[in-house]
């Protein structure tokens, strides 16, 4: 087990990479915070985490509050002890033109992809430094991140800054023994899919993977486990596409 007895939070663990991400994290033996803002998929987790002999507790959180991410980081150490791992992973996404994008919908996505992750990064690292802890924050950026798409402006925006942060923060949170990494997934089988696939559409987004097909989320939760692991010590501030190919396409 690569993760055992380490305590790992994980935003977003009520669905998709998050919740695949929960269960990878705990059969690798981590004790893991489920935090999300919905409480009942939360919460749904938890239970598939019991299920599997896993230890685990529910924490609400919206992660456009700083107070709220806070009291997450510190919930956790009040509960486990410690903080070894956070996986900012909460995310939203919209597609709108640009010149049809009104302020308010632009600031929804970057106050959810941009500044939770920074209010992740800052109180996790806070708590790591002052535990001594040598840590692991992980950062979900996007293929999206690298490369333009359109009519996903405010998304795209978004998780290109989060590459950036990333490695912004890996450099200032080094001397203090704490990695900072970033995966940036492709076009994965998540509920942000599920209006794509109502409408039949599905191939219009998976043409440029080289599978042809929507991504498992538990793709990317093997992904992340490693990052978290010793075994990845030497990662240090890069974003790792795990895209399928999407950003090879020709």
């Amino acid at each position: 087990m690569r993760l055992k007895n380490k305590v790992a939070v994980i935003t977003g663990g009520g669905s998709g990479i998050g919740r695949a991400t929960c269960l990878k994290f705990t059969k690798e033996g981590a004790k893991v915070v489920v935090a999300d803002f919905n409480e009942t998929a939360g919460k749904e987790t938890i239970e598939m985490l019991k299920e599997i002999g896993g230890e685990a507790v529910f924490k609400s959180v919206d992660v456009t509050d700083y107070k709220q991410v806070e009291d997450m980081v510190n919930f956790t150490v009040e509960t486990y002890g410690r903080i070894d791992t956070i996986f900012n992973n909460a995310g939203i996404a919209l597609g709108k033109p640009l010149l049809e994008l009104d302020p308010e919908a632009y600031e929804k996505v970057v106050k959810v992809n941009q500044d939770g992750v920074y209010y992740g990064i800052s109180f996790a690292g806070r708590k790591m430094r002052e535990l001594g802890i040598h840590g692991t924050i992980i950062n979900s950026s996007s293929v999206f991140g690298f490369l333009a798409n359109a009519n996903t402006f405010s998304y795209n925006a978004s998780k290109g800054a989060v590459r950036l942060m990333t490695q912004t923060a890996a450099l200032e949170l080094a001397p203090y023994g704490i990695r900072v990494v970033g995966v940036a997934p492709g076009v994965v089988n998540t509920p942000i899919y599920d209006p794509v696939k109502a409408l039949g559409r599905e191939s219009e987004y998976t043409h440029k993977q080289m599978t042809k097909r929507f991504t498992p989320p538990s793709d990317i939760a093997n992904v992340v486990a490693f990052l978290a692991s010793d075994e990845a010590y030497a990662i240090n501030g890069s974003t790792i596409l795990v895209d399928d190919g999407y950003a090879s396409y020709k």
